[in-house]
This record gives C-alpha cells, structure tokens and sequence, in this order.
C-alpha cells in the first residue's frame, strides 16, 4: 500500500481549518497533528536590514535546483524593493543574491518565519503547515506531488494566492505580495490561525 496503517496509532499533520471535509473518517486510530515545528535558533544567520517588505523564498531542496527560476525569483523581489532571506539550496553557489538579500544553502526556517511577512514556496508540506503556524501569507508556485493540492488550497482560503510557476507575468509576483501582505482580514485570520496552533504544538 502507498500508505502503510499502523493498527495502533497514525499521525496526519495538517491544520483542521485548512483541511478538507473527509467523505469518510479516518478511523479512530489517526490522530492530527495541526503542526509540529521544532526549535531553532538563527545561529550567524544575518537578516538582511533595511526598508520594505520582508519575504522568504524557499522552493524545498528539488525546486531550488532549478537555478533558472530561482534567479528569477530573486530579481523580481530585488526590482520589486523587497528584503529577501533565500534558502538557495543544492545550486547555492549558481545563484546570484542582489542588495537586501541574504541566504545560504540551508538557513533555519523555523527561527526566520515568525521574522518575514510573506512567504514565497512551492508549496510542500512542511513549508505550508510552518507558515501557517506562524501565520504567515504564502505566494505558492507548486512543482509536483502534494505541492498542487497545497497550493490550491491555500488560494481557495484565501491564505495564500497560487501562481503558475514557470508561467506568471512578472507583475504578478508583487501584486500577490502586496494582496496578502495588505489585507488586514487575511492577516488577522493567519495571526488567529497561527495563535492556536502554538498554543497547542504538535511536538509536545
């Protein structure tokens, strides 16, 4: 079976108000966990300072191969006057940062995500449940997998807004930004979201 059932106890991890309504239950021996993010520090990592929107850009350790799309990323958020913090993954030393950015190979996500106003992924499960654990908007550019069924959600709660990742104009990106990171209703609802679930993490 793709998924295996323990006959003891299962753990699914994905918040109840962004989940879908089951047409049949999952049975008594799956239990939820809303969240479940571990500590950590930033250690030497430096936040970029400045003016402007802070935004988190991560698209997971395959999606930041694609160097190409990353370099994009990376200048339509400098051109758009926007900090960034980029985890640059595998091709890190391919990829150019410009003024106000910082990033590394790997960088502490969960220390940096309480820090950014928005959030730029591919919408892979651990990114999604983090930022909404921290109530944070995403710009979600999915690549394959459970990236689509995440990314569409999110734009139908209207937590996030999903983009056709190789396909957007760039005005896009920042009309996206600038949506999510301005709305005080969906930035309420995420602080509200993301209040809940620190009070009960997933971890303890």
């Amino acid at each position: 079976e793709f998924i295996h059932r323990s006959a003891y106890l299962n753990l699914f991890l994905y918040p109840e108000e962004a989940d879908y309504e089951r047409y049949r239950p999952l049975g008594p021996m799956w239990e939820r966990l809303d969240s479940c993010v571990r500590k950590e520090g930033l250690g030497e990592f430096q936040v970029p300072k400045g003016e402007g929107r802070l935004v988190y850009l991560s698209l997971g350790s395959l999606g930041s191969a694609d160097v190409e799309l990353m370099q994009r990323l990376v200048d339509l958020l400098a051109e758009g006057g926007y900090r960034a913090i980029v985890s640059k993954g595998p091709q890190h030393d391919q990829i150019e940062l410009r003024d106000g950015q910082a990033g590394a190979e790997l960088v502490p996500q969960p220390a940096l995500l309480p820090l950014v106003d928005a959030v730029i992924t591919h919408g892979g499960n651990n990114t999604v449940t983090e930022s909404l654990h921290f109530g944070k908007p995403m710009v979600l550019l999915p690549l394959f997998w459970d990236q689509y069924d995440n990314a569409q959600r999110m734009d139908e709660l209207g937590l996030g807004v999903r983009l056709p990742t190789f396909e957007f104009e760039d005005a896009q990106l920042g009309e996206a930004i600038e949506r999510l990171t301005g709305d005080d209703a969906v930035r309420g609802r995420l602080k509200e979201l993301g209040r809940r679930l620190q009070d009960n993490p997933g971890t303890e």
